[in-house]
């Protein structure tokens, strides 16, 4: 019976290793993306060897098509032998081959001979002898594979590519990966975090009574920039985080950990929705508004590749990329920037990021060792992070007191003492995220928590109606 050779990428996995492992590079060793151009320099086969000799992919954790296990589990319970045939370099197929235990040998580019199309063919032949071989495998460059083969197995959507592969050689199966929905896509650029940029508005609140239309727009419009922006960098956010995603028991089943949505399609929509944000802040909003986008993209960049494994500075981090956004709505719409509206955004988002760490924090014993080793937490940072969190949750009552007695923000109403209600229903709110997170029933990200959460609307109606009254 004749072997089966099986192709790695796009193949057992759905997902291509070498953009995986420069994604691993460029959060583990970013200046080492410096001499990603010297070592081209020297061939395909090369370059993946630097890169192998760097960064290693967990092979537990990527996301294998459970489909061709079972094609290969199949294969070597009938007698026939299996090797893993890939263009990826030696040393993360054999450790994806000593993983699985599905394979009785690994064939593979080894820093000077990068195997793929006609070079794994050869190599796959000179292997097999005169028995012949079985190929699977995903794309065109596997057509000349499939060319020497005595029959194939095509893993693909595309029915072009089937036809030409039954062309060359007897397909004796073909599994079609399911296509990604647009849910799926929509759901990996995060719409639900556009929910944050509604901060944006905020510095509109003490001139409800003075908005023009241009301010209106204008403020519309950087929500949209913020928007396209955040959805790039988080989809590139995603991208920097596959393994940790993968170890995750709910992050896992996310587009880009999953492997339905491919690193190199992620990276595609970050620069699109980057490029989209940029390309609208410079040709309809203010030049001060571009300036503070630059400085988002640039600090959620530094949160994605390094801030954010720092115990402590992460969530400074994350508290400033949300205070951001108030100084992104006063840059667009051209009011003044409020001392007190930022002050009393630092402190809360500095509440809410920690109880965030909080619940990550007293999790499952699989989170906590996350957290360990890639946000810099230990379990013993839990009373501290719960009391630094609440006292912060604190200021921000305090600072809101202490503006709404500003006599420049009292001159702005005519019935000022209707405003005291957003304290003290501030206060409930504040203490309520942190009771739930202590036990145990706030979702991990609590901005997500209050927009779904019916006491949390409740309470923002009864401050919208204060304000109403307030006039």
């Amino acid at each position: 019976m004749n072997p089966l050779y099986v192709d790695l990428d796009g193949t057992l996995i759905a997902t291509d290793s070498l953009h995986e492992s420069l994604l691993k590079l460029a959060r583990t060793e970013p200046v080492a993306l410096f001499s990603l151009p010297l070592w081209a320099l020297r061939g395909r086969a090369a370059f993946k060897k630097e890169v192998a000799s760097r960064v290693t992919l967990d092979a537990e954790t990527l996301p294998y098509r459970p489909e061709v296990l079972e094609l290969v589990r199949r294969a070597r319970a009938g007698g026939r032998r299996t090797v893993l045939a890939t263009a990826a370099d030696g040393r993360l197929a054999r450790a994806v081959a000593a993983h699985l235990g599905l394979f009785d040998a690994v064939i593979a580019s080894d820093g000077e001979h990068n195997l793929r199309g006609a070079a794994k063919r050869a190599a796959i032949e000179a292997d097999a002898g005169a028995r012949g071989f079985s190929y699977a495998g995903n794309g065109r460059m596997d057509l000349e594979v499939w060319r020497g083969a005595l029959s194939g197995v095509v893993v693909s959507r595309s029915d072009a590519l089937a036809r030409r592969a039954a062309a060359l050689v007897t397909v004796e199966a073909r599994i079609v990966p399911p296509r990604p929905s647009l849910q799926r896509y929509l759901y990996g650029v995060r719409l639900h975090q556009w929910l944050k940029n509604v901060l944006i508005f905020l510095p509109l609140m003490p001139v409800l009574h003075e908005l023009t239309q241009p301010i209106l727009v204008h403020a519309a419009l950087a929500f949209l920039a913020f928007g396209l922006m955040a959805s790039g960098i988080y989809v590139f956010n995603d991208l920097l985080d596959l393994e940790s995603d993968r170890r995750h028991p709910r992050k896992r089943l996310r587009p880009f950990a999953s492997g339905e949505i491919t690193a190199s399609t992620g990276l595609s929509m970050a620069g699109l929705l980057c490029a989209g944000s940029l390309g609208l802040s410079v040709a309809l909003l203010p030049p001060a508004f571009v300036s503070v986008l630059l400085f988002y993209m640039a600090l959620t960049t530094a949160y994605s590749l390094f801030l954010k494994r720092r115990a402590v500075v992460d969530v400074f981090t994350l508290a400033g990329l949300y205070t951001v956004r108030v100084a992104a709505g006063t840059a667009a719409t051209g009011l003044p920037l409020s001392f007190w509206i930022l002050s009393f955004s630092l402190f809360i988002f500095l509440s809410l990021a920690l109880a965030k760490r909080y619940v990550e924090l007293s999790g499952s014993v699989q989170e906590v060792k996350r957290m360990k080793r890639d946000r810099g937490y230990h379990p013993a940072d839990l009373p501290f992070v719960l009391c630094a969190g609440v006292a912060a949750g604190q200021m921000a009552a305090l600072l809101l007191g202490l503006y709404l007695h500003d006599q420049e923000m009292l001159a702005r109403y005519k019935n000022p003492e209707y405003l005291w209600v957003l304290v003290p229903v501030f206060l409930f709110w504040t203490m309520r995220i942190w009771l739930k997170a202590i036990r145990g029933a706030l979702h991990d990200d609590p901005v997500v928590f209050a927009a779904r959460d019916w006491v949390s609307r409740l309470a923002l109606g009864i401050g919208a109606v204060a304000l109403w009254l307030a006039g």
